[in-house]
């Protein structure tokens, strides 16, 4: 049995490899996405304050820092039990969705695009961000520039930093909004309003008008079946900052919908020995391998899934974008793997109209930016959605407020398994009798491009000792001796 690898696999945030196993006949028998970097938050917050959490936590990673800075703020709200004032949680979210747009801005033209705008067949000194310039135009690179700096900016302002944000306390802020500071975000909403609809625009142009991309998106090569989690608002609409965990199954109906504090009764984690990223699913339907379908229990979080549970979008320009989306690609479910990229530029643009709402929103500026917690610590979990799909802190402390456990389960650890299984599928489906080039090795990595994996926020914990194995198979790739540590 012959082995190919890729590694390091390329334009994500941390380290991985993909090893590919072909028989006899040059076919793909099996392929594994694995990730070999460790982490350890998850031990090294016990006997912390709790309330320092929010402020060690975005050390996970400086790429989605604000996203896991609010997720442990809110946990903290609910270890305390206290809820943040009306003005704390827009700040809190106006924060959000500067930072899904200065995110979202990223992975779209550094990542992905070379893969669509340059091609995924270029060479590889050309599938790059400057390629993309070079396709487009040095002026839309520019905008590109600034208007994801008008983003990093906005946070900056609200979090203190911007990286590694410091605002969040127990029961809200530590800093408003000043009537200049408003204005000044309003106004670089106002352009990354016009730079949202001028991406989609490019998505539309470049891939959705080549037949070939769009076959490509539709083809069983990057496709796999699963059900879809994320989080919505009383009216089932996509929301980021705060709401419902719903879930829906292969044939887009409702399977579950939960609020934060009871996801341990719908989400349990597998642990695997050729990895360190591990593997949640469904709790109800137990573990049962990487399979696809209704009663696999496999699902996928971010942006395709977000659009998938969702029945809206609560903007307008947004709500435009998710039915024409539903539309070109057949109906909801959506289970096209590449569909990832488009779903990302619906949730663009929704994240910078509502920034602009929010700057423009009378209590945005109050004064009343804090509760001030008078219960005794015990336990609390905090949801946001963040770039790259669900994320979810949760803390136990003592009575002091000592944190005596820590459990997170990251977007990319969600999808773990999704990205496992679309990795062997478009193996399988491009490599045959033993052909293989540099081109056709990049279209791998692009199914798990699509989900903009960050290994850095997903390899937090490690439970046990290191699972450190060695295999040896023999000349007809059985396995003959196993070696744990």
């Amino acid at each position: 049995m012959k082995k190919i690898s890729i590694d390091p696999i390329t334009r994500l945030e941390g380290h991985g490899k993909i090893d590919i196993f072909l028989n006899d006949q040059g076919d793909v028998a099996n392929a594994y996405l694995q990730v070999p970097e460790l982490r350890g938050f998850e031990k090294f917050c016990e006997g912390r304050p709790a309330e320092e959490l929010p402020r060690i936590v975005p050390r996970i990673c400086g790429v989605c820092p604000v996203s896991h800075h609010l997720a442990s703020t809110k946990a903290v709200d609910g270890v305390w039990q206290v809820e943040p004032t009306p003005t704390a949680k827009k700040l809190r979210e106006l924060m959000l969705s500067a930072h899904i747009v200065h995110s979202h801005t990223a992975h779209f033209y550094a990542l992905a695009a070379p893969d669509f705008v340059v091609g995924p067949d270029a060479k590889p000194e050309e599938r790059n961000i400057l390629g993309v310039v070079a396709k487009v135009g040095l002026e839309a690179g520019k905008e590109v520039i600034k208007n994801r700096g008008y983003a990093q900016s906005i946070q900056a302002i609200l979090g203190g930093k911007a990286t590694h944000q410091v605002n969040g306390l127990p029961g809200g802020v530590s800093k408003g909004l000043t009537e200049e500071e408003r204005k000044e975000i309003e106004e670089k909403a106002i352009s990354i309003v016009e730079f949202a609809k001028f991406s989609l625009k490019l998505f539309e142009d470049i891939v959705l008008k080549n037949k070939a991309y769009v076959d490509l998106i539709l083809g069983d090569v990057y496709k796999i079946n699963t059900y879809f989690m994320g989080m919505v608002d009383e009216q089932n609409r996509a929301t980021f900052y705060d709401g419902k965990v719903r879930v829906v199954d292969p044939e887009g109906k409702e399977y579950a919908k939960f609020a934060p504090a009871d996801y341990l009764d719908y989400v349990a984690e597998q642990v695997e020995p050729w990895t360190y990223l591990k593997f949640p699913y469904l709790k109800k339907m137990g573990w049962s391998g990487m399979k696809e379908g209704v009663g696999g229990g496999i699902y996928r979080v971010g942006p395709l899934a977000r659009l998938n549970v969702s029945d809206g979008m609560a903007t307008p320009l947004a709500q435009e974008a998710y039915e024409k989306f539903f539309a070109t690609l057949g109906g909801k479910p959506v289970q096209a793997t590449l569909a990832y990229h488009w779903a990302r530029l619906i949730e663009l643009i929704y994240n910078a109209e509502r920034l602009l709402e929010l700057a423009r929103d009378e209590e945005i500026t109050g004064p009343d930016i804090r509760r001030i917690p008078d219960k005794t610590p015990s336990e609390g979990v905090g949801i946001v959605e963040a770039p790259r799909g669900t994320l979810i802190h949760h803390y136990r402390t003592d009575e002091q407020g000592l944190v005596q456990k820590v459990n997170l389960i990251v977007s990319t650890g969600h999808n773990n398994s999704a990205m496992n299984m679309s990795v062997k599928r478009a193996a399988q489906g491009l490599i045959k009798k033993g052909k293989v080039n540099q081109g056709l090795l990049n279209m791998v990595e692009m199914a798990f491009r699509a989900y903009d994996p960050c290994l850095a926020c997903a390899t937090h914990s490690l439970p046990g000792q290191m699972p450190l194995e060695i295999r040896i198979f023999d000349e007809e790739g059985q396995l003959c001796h196993s070696l744990r540590q």
